[in-house]
């Protein structure tokens, strides 16, 4: 089991900037990739960002390339997600998301096994 826990999130103004941050414990050797998503009201829950544990590849959604940065500490077990330049349409909760298997595609959802409970993020204009 790896039990995530999400915080960072809050309200800022356009153009301002938060950093997410997913705190990883449990079984964490055994994770291959973790990966941020998001889910607006109404919406369905999309790919915003992913990590290889091992080698360090990221991948980041065209809606978030150059403003979102994903990045791990692996001697804290932590996640982050650096995110700038929010517009209001970023506006969304956002999950962190783990899985302990060789990931193929690691923007589909059902690549992951654990989730964490999501933190609100809530950019105004």
């Amino acid at each position: 089991q790896v039990q995530l826990v999400e915080s960072g999130g809050g309200s800022v103004q356009a153009g301002g900037s938060l950093r997410l941050s997913c705190a990883a414990s449990g079984r964490t050797f055994s994770t291959y990739a973790m990966g941020w998503f998001r889910q607006a009201p109404g919406k369905e829950r999309e790919f915003v960002a992913a990590i290889r544990w091992s080698g360090g590849n990221t991948y980041h959604a065209d809606s978030v390339k150059g403003r979102f940065t994903i990045s791990r500490d692996n001697a804290k077990n932590t996640l982050y997600l650096q995110m700038n330049s929010l517009k209001p349409e970023d506006t969304a909760v956002y999950y962190c998301a783990a899985t302990t298997r060789p990931p193929t595609y690691v923007a589909r959802r059902t690549e992951y096994d654990y989730w964490g409970q999501g933190t609100q993020v809530t950019i105004s204009s």
